[in-house]
Formats: structure tokens, C-alpha cells, sequence
């Protein structure tokens, strides 16, 4: 799966290059890098300790949730995806990209809150017990943490292609709320287990929680930071909004 995942992006590039502008490496290693985060957080050893320690589930929470979206993020899926369809394909797909209901999951608030909300809904309510009794719903779990990640992501930083972009004054707001609501629930976790798990468990999760999330929200601040500061002498290939006409 991990190869399948990779050879795929990598021929993907390797074919547009030929017509388009060179993919440059370190895109290809940031993909790599992200679909080995998510695979070593759905398989393996890691994927099976977390059922078991709640550290364990703490590391694939921040491998799967924050750590894997933006790597993958960083390696530019949709402009790829856009490149490698056919022209009227990729004009469907740009229309798409540019509906309101991408525009509503997309939107700074909105994908803080589904990101933010969901991890405060699964720690402070029996989900995380349940979670640990259901495969379906382990999986819908696992599946929101990575999809929540990745548009929060990519809703902070335009490092794909977007179709509509609010201001830096925004982002950066949303990204500090953001940031704080983590470290309060990583803090209550310290203080008030989730239901089923050792105080001592919860006490190393809950720093594990509040430091890795910090180290990975620094790079998001830093990041955010760059671009605003580049902005203030854009250039015609610093801009990234859908082309109404799709990529061709």
C-alpha cells in the first residue's frame, strides 16, 4: 500500500514534468514522508500499541492528525491531480474546487472547529472508549483526524491551489484559537483521564499531547509568518487561486 501510494505520485510527476514545469524534489520526499506517517499510525506495531497505551495513541494522534497533513500538504496533491487529468476533466474538477461546499469546508473557522471540536468531542465524552469496542467506528475516527488535519491545514496555509483566500489577520487568529483550544484539552486530559484510562497514562499523554502539538503548531505560525512577509512584494507566481478555466 505504502509503494502503491507513492509509485502512483511519483509516475504521476515524473509523466507532467514532460509537459509541465519540473516537480521538484522536495515535494516528492514531503508526499513520501506523509504517507509514511499515515501508514504508521493505521499498521503496524505503533497502530496495534494504541490500542492498548494511551501514549501510543497520543503519538498516532499526532502523526495522523497534524504531522501527516502537512507534509502531505507541502507535497501539493491537487495541483499534481490537476495536472495529470485530462483538460476537461480538470476544468470539472476546478469548478468543483470552486463550489461553496469546498468553500464552507475550507474556510479558516469552519475547519478549526471540525478539527478542534472533534478532538474535544472524542476526550472529554465516552467516545474514546467506544471507539476501542467498534472497528467502524475506530476507522470513521482515524479518517476524521486525518481529513480534519489535513483541511485546517491547508485552510491556514495556501500552499495548494485555492479558489478563494481570506486574509493573513484572519488565519493567523483562527491558528492561535486553534492552537489554544488544543492546549487546554491536553491539559484537561492531564487533569481529568478519558474515560478508561490511567491517570498516569493520561498525565504522559496529555504532555506528549501539549508539547508535540505545540513543536507542530510553531511550524504552522512560522510558516503562516514566511508567507505573510513574502506577500508584501507578491509576484505573478506567488499566486495560487484557481484559474477559472482549470489547469491545462
Amino acid at each position: 500500500m505504502i509503494l502503491a501510494c507513492i509509485g502512483v505520485y511519483t509516475a504521476a510527476a515524473l509523466i507532467t514534468s514532460r509537459q509541465h514545469r519540473t516537480w521538484p524534489l522536495h515535494r516528492y520526499l514531503s508526499w513520501t514522508a506523509g504517507v509514511l506517517c499515515v501508514m504508521l499510525s493505521v499498521t503496524g506495531p505503533l497502530a496495534r500499541s494504541s490500542h492498548l497505551s494511551f501514549q501510543s495513541h497520543m503519538l498516532v494522534h499526532l502523526l495522523l492528525g497534524m504531522l501527516a497533513p502537512i507534509l502531505i500538504a507541502y507535497a501539493k496533491p491537487v495541483t499534481l491531480l490537476l495536472r495529470t487529468l485530462p483538460v476537461t476533466s480538470a476544468r470539472k474538477l476546478s469548478r468543483l474546487l470552486r463550489s461553496k461546499v469546498v468553500h464552507a469546508f475550507v474556510h479558516p473557522w469552519l475547519a478549526a472547529i471540525w478539527n478542534i471540536g472533534g478532538m474535544w468531542l472524542l476526550y472529554t465524552t465516552d467516545l474514546f472508549h467506544l471507539m476501542h469496542q467498534y472497528r467502524l467506528l475506530y476507522a470513521v475516527f482515524h479518517f476524521h483526524l486525518f481529513a480534519a488535519g489535513y483541511l485546517f491545514t491547508i485552510s491556514i496555509l495556501y500552499i495548494d491551489l485555492t479558489s478563494r483566500r481570506h486574509s493573513f489577520r484572519n488565519r493567523a487568529v483562527t491558528l492561535i484559537i486553534a492552537a489554544a483550544g488544543h492546549s487546554i484539552l491536553s491539559k484537561a486530559i492531564y487533569a481529568y483521564p478519558p474515560a478508561g484510562v490511567p491517570r498516569e497514562a493520561a498525565e504522559q499523554g496529555g504532555m506528549l499531547m501539549y508539547y508535540g502539538g505545540g513543536a507542530v503548531e510553531l511550524v504552522l505560525m512560522f510558516a503562516l509568518c514566511a508567507q505573510w512577509f513574502r506577500s508584501a512584494s507578491p509576484s505573478p507566481r506567488s499566486k495560487k487561486v484557481l484559474p477559472r478555466s482549470g489547469i491545462t
